[in-house]
């Protein structure tokens, strides 16, 4: 039988009762710069339950303070933050959704304004924080006043310890998906990148090297990781800068199976990010679907693939399922315009009977 839209997907232990997951979208929210929850975050993901996404996911949650894209994102570096996080999954999950979060670090993109205040680097006296990455080459644009200081081996094993702290207080939280962030030119997807890594130590140079970091962080995530729950990457499936030594979907391919043989679950797959001058395809509908297709067939069929990018309509996101180009559609802006885009779903794709419309609303369906 072929799965479509409202077709469960198994992974590990766990049940995802329908194929939709809400993107990581941030939303630049945390009140007093802690990183905590707020009552936004509780309102934003919880209506994304009540519209019955599969899978709902937070924002880039950063492992630790230098990490935050800026001072307003969420953070998961302490037991207060897990608590902050609590009554949101516990909400989730009695909507049947599936709650999950995304582990970041922003690496040398860290430290910026929040788009409405003009994006860009934070200066000093704004809060700003000096940034770290893998080689000691800001981001560009971003060359003053932040200072981007190249990781020692000793602060990578220290980061990579730091990943799987905030693992185990995401389980604190009751996230029961967790997300590695290894895209859109942060941390993880810098070291993968040549544009971004230099290094002529063993996590630069060759793919094995650049893959080195990225792998360990995987490794530490996924022995605190239960064996019943899922694990995701995000990768930026190539960086759209064909005319110079980039990461490209080719080697996505191949880091996605090495990521399965280390216990992935589910590659999510986005794309650049790395630099300003990245050539996008037309952002129309579907326009990343083809990086998440190459991917799945030069991939072991162990790991499940994600798709994003322009995927605004019930009927193109029930063809990416039908047509196995996707085992999920991760959906973004769409969710931020309707948070009810699986019940409305549903209803176009005559298949209200197969989804549990919260009773509170049944009078509209």
């Amino acid at each position: 039988m072929t799965d479509d839209l409202f077709s469960p997907l198994e992974l590990r232990g766990t049940e995802i009762p329908n194929r939709v997951m809400v993107s990581p979208m941030c939303q630049y929210s945390c009140e007093d710069r802690d990183g905590l929850a707020t009552e936004w975050h509780r309102t934003h993901l919880g209506a994304r339950a009540t519209g019955r996404a599969g899978v709902v996911m937070t924002e880039a949650t950063a492992v630790e303070p230098r990490g935050r894209i800026s001072p307003e994102d969420l953070g998961i570096w302490s037991g207060e933050h897990a608590d902050a996080l609590a009554p949101i999954t516990e909400f989730i999950r009695s909507q049947g959704s599936v709650p999950a979060i995304q582990l970041a670090h922003a690496g040398r993109k860290a430290s910026t304004r929040r788009p409405w205040e003009g994006r860009g680097p934070l200066q000093p006296d704004e809060g700003g924080w000096n940034v770290v990455a893998p080689s000691a080459i800001p981001y560009p644009g971003h060359e003053s006043p932040v200072e981007v200081a190249a990781l020692s081996r000793e602060e990578i094993a220290r980061l990579v310890e730091t990943f799987a702290d905030a693992a185990g207080y995401a389980l604190d939280a009751g996230f029961e998906i967790a997300e590695i962030h290894a895209a859109h030119g942060y941390l993880l997807h810098e070291f993968l990148s040549p544009v971004a890594n230099d290094r002529d130590d063993e996590y630069g140079g060759s793919f094995e090297n650049r893959i080195r970091f990225p792998l360990e962080v995987t490794a530490a995530v996924r022995d605190i990781w239960p064996d019943d729950r899922p694990l995701f990457v995000r990768l930026s499936g190539t960086d759209w800068l064909p005319d110079r030594e980039s990461w490209t979907v080719e080697q996505s391919a191949r880091l996605a199976d090495r990521l399965a043989d280390a216990g992935v679950d589910l590659i999510d797959v986005s794309s650049g990010g790395i630099h300003p001058d990245q050539q996008l395809p037309p952002s129309g509908p579907n326009y990343q679907v083809p990086l998440a297709e190459h991917v799945r067939e030069h991939t072991s069929e162990d790991v499940g693939i994600g798709a994003v990018g322009g995927i605004t309509t019930p009927e193109g996101a029930d063809a990416l399922i039908r047509n196995d180009r996707a085992d999920l559609a991760i959906v973004g802006r769409e969710f931020l315009r309707d948070p009810q885009f699986p019940l409305r779903a549903a209803r176009e794709l005559d298949a209200l009977d197969r989804i549990d419309v919260p009773p509170q609303y049944e009078r509209a369906f």
